[in-house]
């Protein structure tokens, strides 16, 4: 990993709101870390000009029962009836006696004196972190809190503190974590950090032991007694509820990894082809070993090998002549897969699925980071789904692929001239390469939107305008088998309306895409 990813995710948000951004967007830079996206503080926090951090320690107490709250964080340190599991749930609920639970949970950590990742260490070491990405974001801020209290003036503000226990934690995932290429520096993991100590840079002593340490010695952070539930790496991902989710194509597949995360080549051992039973719900591509443990239905056990497939391409692998039937699918953060299907019109449907999932759900890309690098930066990608409908989103996909034309005809126009600086021809060389991978995968989408919309007169029209997210009620997909002209009720899921136009095709569209 070239350490660029950190700092992307750092500086595109305001530091009042960087463990959300860590926690939900997906950096193009280097976005290994990826991630779900919500890069706003909990919605329903409505203190202005507060952190996270802050919103938890400016609430009044009003008349919360504090020696009920004592005993039971006292019982809930000594796990006195409770099992590790056990105590996030009682720090990370949004009301005022959890808040008093924790606060009194965390007066039994003296942190005075220790460095931060000493005392990162004392407090993961003794419960485990469980949550959905905002509910561990509030644990987390109980800690930045008590830091900050036993060691003052350390950082310029718990926000600060804040800011890098996340990074602690992200750079504990690219220094262990399995699948990941080049590992970040020490250098580059002060430079991601630079400004962020509310606009001045943490004291470089503090990052370089901060960095030794856990280059040393990983964090073992909460998963004593319950199993990984995030997906790929990144511990701030979380694997989606199974009930929310519609399952849009399964079956069969080899895969074959080419390239990593980081745009990387993946290395010898990992390469080779491997079977699996996908199965496409939502923006994840799950794999499983066979078709029962799919049937087991633990989606936490192949949440490694899942795959995110927003913003993802997927074309037909014409260059790769060893097997047949072959696709190649491109993600958001650049790792690149072979699949091989069973037959020509397995292929052809998997493509499709794919393509248009990603074309149909994937949200508008966030801006280009804003931090202290000059170089080129992609523009963050998140993993959160579009509240537009179909044909809004086609529009939009429209307007994009005149927007990527433009901006690469300027691009071209401006190439470095002979004698340029090797950095800034890398640059160049990189954006034009982001450039015309983008071009190709949105004119992809209005290629196969158009067709797929062309179709959907035949359909109930209420089915294309409907908004993705306005209703999450699951019903059965039995009944989009055959459409009918029958009024279609309001409490189906949207996503039932994008699962039925996948199967209906246009003849007079090629879907070979390469």
């Amino acid at each position: 990993m070239s350490g660029t990813e950190l700092n992307s995710n750092l500086n595109s948000v305001s530091e009042k709101t960087v463990l959300s951004s860590l926690a939900g967007v997906q950096s193009n830079v280097l976005p290994k870390h990826q991630a779900n996206v919500d890069s706003s503080v909990d919605s329903n926090l409505d203190l202005s000009g507060l952190s996270e951090a802050d919103s938890i320690y400016h609430q009044p107490l009003k008349s919360v029962d504090r020696p009920s709250a004592s005993r039971l964080a006292k019982r809930l340190y000594a796990l006195d009836g409770f099992r590790k599991s056990d105590v996030s749930r009682h720090l990370f609920k949004k009301n005022e006696f959890s808040n008093l639970v924790a606060e009194e949970y965390l007066k039994n950590f003296e942190f005075t004196g220790d460095t931060l990742d000493v005392s990162l260490r004392k407090f993961l070491k003794q419960f485990c972190l469980t949550g959905e990405t905002q509910e561990r974001e509030r644990v987390l801020a109980h800690f930045s809190h008590r830091y900050m209290e036993c060691n003052p003036g350390t950082f310029n503000s718990e926000d600060a503190c804040h800011t890098l226990t996340c990074a602690m934690m992200l750079l504990n995932t690219d220094l262990h974590g399995q699948t990941v290429g080049r590992k970040m520096t020490c250098s580059e993991f002060i430079e991601n950090l630079a400004d962020l100590n509310d606009g001045e840079n943490f004291p470089k002593d503090i990052l370089k032991t901060v960095f030794n340490s856990i280059k040393g010695e990983q964090l073992e952070w909460a998963m004593v007694s319950v199993p990984q539930q995030f997906i790929g790496q990144n511990p701030f991902l979380d694997v989606p509820d199974p009930s929310k989710t519609i399952e849009y194509k399964k079956g069969y597949v080899m895969r074959k990894c080419c390239m990593d995360a980081d745009g990387r080549r993946t290395g010898l051992g990992k390469r080779s082809w491997k079977m699996f039973y996908a199965v496409l719900r939502d923006l994840i591509l799950y794999l499983y070993k066979d078709e029962h443990q799919y049937k087991k239905g633990n989606l936490v056990e192949v949440a490694s090998n899942a795959i995110r497939v927003h913003h993802c391409l997927v074309t037909k692998a014409t260059d790769y002549t060893k097997k047949q039937h072959v696709f190649r699918l491109q993600s958001a953060e650049w790792a690149e897969f072979l699949f091989q299907t069973s037959n020509s019109k397995e292929l052809q449907e998997w493509m499709d699925t794919l393509n248009f999932v990603a074309a149909a759900f994937s949200a508008e890309p966030l801006p280009g980071a804003l931090g202290s690098k000059t170089g080129f930066q992609r523009p963050l990608l998140p993993v959160s789904y579009t509240r537009k409908t179909l044909r809004e989103q086609f529009k939009n996909h429209e307007e994009k692929v005149e927007s990527l034309e433009q901006e690469l005809h300027q691009h071209r126009a401006g190439a470095p001239e002979k004698g340029a600086k090797s950095r800034d021809i890398q640059d160049y060389l990189a954006k034009e390469t982001y450039l015309d991978f983008e071009l190709k995968r949105y004119k992809t989408y209005v290629l196969l939107l158009q067709s797929k919309i062309t179709a959907l007169p035949e359909m109930e029209s209420s089915l294309v305008e409907t908004t993705i997210g306005e209703d999450d009620e699951v019903t059965s997909t039995t009944q989009f088998n055959s459409p009918t002209n029958k009024p279609v009720q309001r409490s189906l899921s949207d996503r039932y309306s994008y699962r039925a136009a996948i199967y209906q095709t246009d003849p007079r569209v090629d879907y070979d895409l390469v």
